[in-house]
Order: structure tokens, then sequence, then C-alpha cells
């Protein structure tokens, strides 16, 4: 049993997170076609909670290469928004570690959008998006989610921009910083969801 199950799509987000004991990294792939199918395979891990980490892109101009984006829900175009209430708990565990966190909901899209696509998505108070978890949030079931995210291209730039490459190298660090919040939220939740197991089988007849 892992006290963490942490999804990361491409190898080098994977590569970015900590080696924490206790931590089960699952690569999933690009995409929603694949991180349907590893969620699948999710299910079957015996883990108190469910992360999601890796990069994003912005959507809100407030947003810069290297900030963290904590989900607060995950929105889809063919299905309904997914609650993450871990944000703010989250968020804060980050910004203890001297980062730049937002929280607000990500639109979970099924390619890589232009600068021009990600902005008709800003009045819908969208603050990124990203390519996976929607998908990979069906593994938590009734688990704690967690989704961190930290931004690669701004919501001005296109992922495919020359700059994009010194942007990620920022991302990449800026997520292996803020991934040691998960181990800070890991322990509020999984003793959270303890006692609320404990409240309900005491209110059993």
């Amino acid at each position: 049993m892992s006290d963490l199950l942490v999804f990361a799509a491409l190898r080098l987000e994977a590569a970015a997170l900590p080696n924490v004991p206790g931590w089960m990294v699952l690569r999933t792939g690009m995409g929603p076609a694949r991180a349907r199918i590893a969620a699948a395979r999710g299910l079957a891990v015996e883990s108190p909670a469910v992360a999601i980490a890796g990069v994003c892109g912005a959507v809100s101009p407030e947003l810069r290469a290297g900030d963290v984006v904590c989900a607060t829900e995950l929105r889809r175009e063919d299905g309904d928004p997914i609650a993450v209430p871990a944000a703010e708990v989250l968020a804060a565990a980050v910004r203890r570690r001297g980062l730049r966190a937002h929280t607000g909901p990500i639109f979970c899209v099924a390619k890589i959008m232009s600068p021009d696509e990600r902005r008709a998505l800003e009045g819908d108070g969208v603050l990124a998006v990203d390519m996976e978890s929607a998908r990979l949030a069906e593994a938590a079931d009734d688990r704690p989610l967690a989704v961190l995210r930290v931004v690669l291209d701004t919501a001005g730039r296109s992922v495919f921009d020359p700059r994009t490459v010194a942007a990620g190298i920022h991302a990449l660090r800026a997520l292996h910083r803020a991934a040691y919040a998960l181990v800070e939220w890991t322990d509020d939740s999984v003793e959270v969801a303890s006692a609320e197991r404990t409240r309900a089988y005491l209110r059993t007849p």
C-alpha cells in the first residue's frame, strides 16, 4: 500500500517530482485517452489519497511561468465539473515553500490550445488548461484528491514558442519544490478522512 498515488503525464514531469518514500508515481502519457486508461489502473492501487501533478497552460494573464495552480474544480466539455476541496489547504502549503500559488478552475481539453483559444476561456473564471486531470480524477473515487499544476506557457505565449524551453526548466524546478506540499496535504487529508470514517461508523446502528 502506498501513502499517495501521484499521476504525472510526461516522463519529465514524473522525473521532476521528489523521491518521497511511500509515494507511487504513475506516468500516464499525454492526453485524455491515455489518462482514462491510467485512471482505471489507479483504481486498483491501494492508497489513501490521490494527487495529479504536472504542468499546465495559463488562461489568466496574471499567471507567470513557474506559478502553481491548485485546482478548485476540474471542468470539461463532455461532463460535469469535478470539485477539488483540497485547493486552499494545498495552496497554503505551497506558499509556505516560497512559491506563488493560485486557486481556481482548470479546464481539461482534448488538444494543445493556442493562446487565442485559451483567451476565450478567461471570461468563465478558468485559470489554466491541461489535458489529463479531469480523466485522472476518476481514479480518486471516494479518496481525497489534490491537483497541483505549474504554469509552463503563459496566457499570451504558445507552447511552441522558443522561449518555452527556458520556461519549462523553470516550471519543472517549481514543480519539484511545490510537490513537497503534497506530503503535508496527504498527512492532513488522511487524518481527516480517517476521522470522518470513524464518526460514520459510530453513527451506524
